[in-house]
């Protein structure tokens, strides 16, 4: 039982360092989560339902994850060369394409949500 709750606490640990390196290093996760605090004082301040508000919820932790994802996407691209590749730009790219699509449908469940308000 020890080793699980040691497993448990190390996956905690090294995905809190994960956050905290993509917090200091990329200003787009800045962004991406300044807008998400602004989701949550939104789905504060409007009467919205509990499912409408689990989906903002989740589609916000997606888009920050994704850009998590991307960063790691990038480490591991420049930790393999610093030369110019076709390919490892498309890798960068494909990975920032992720995270502007999981944006973009947030916007599109929020834009959703705003007209169910209004009708």
């Amino acid at each position: 039982m020890k080793n699980q709750w040691d497993r448990i606490r190390n996956r905690v640990i090294w995905s809190w360092a994960g956050i905290v390196h993509v917090w200091k290093t990329e200003a787009s996760f800045h962004q991406w989560f300044w807008a998400f605090l602004a989701t949550i004082v939104l789905m504060v301040l409007l009467p919205l339902s509990a499912p409408e508000r689990a989906m903002l919820l989740f589609g916000g932790f997606v888009v920050l994850a994704l850009e998590c994802l991307n960063t790691a996407i990038e480490r591991v691209v420049d930790d393999v060369s610093d030369e110019w590749r076709d390919k490892a730009r498309q890798a960068k790219d494909a990975g920032s394409a992720a995270v502007a699509l999981a944006g973009f449908g947030v916007g599109v469940a929020w834009v959703a949500v705003i007209i169910g308000l209004i009708v």
